[in-house]
């Protein structure tokens, strides 16, 4: 069961659609939803990034994402 700042599975599947697709070449894509609520913790949280629990990824991934996301769009759509 999700903690309360993590995504349910509904929730997860209703966000999916809305995210940039990945990019076939180079280093394998930090998982999505990971990533997202890893970006969310903090932000429920009010914690450091790099205090980020190790089971969201790491902390510079959800950070760079969070960038990449607000610039381009997707942070609204979500």
């Amino acid at each position: 069961m999700p903690t309360p700042t993590e995504l349910t599975d509904a929730q997860g599947t209703l966000i999916e659609p809305l995210l940039p697709a990945s990019k076939r070449m180079g280093r394998p894509r930090a998982e999505d939803r990971r990533t997202l609520n890893g970006i969310l913790y903090v932000l429920r949280t009010g914690c450091r990034w790099q205090d980020l629990p190790p089971q969201y990824g790491h902390p510079s991934t959800c950070w760079r994402r969070l960038e990449a996301w607000q610039a381009n769009g997707t942070w609204e759509k979500i």
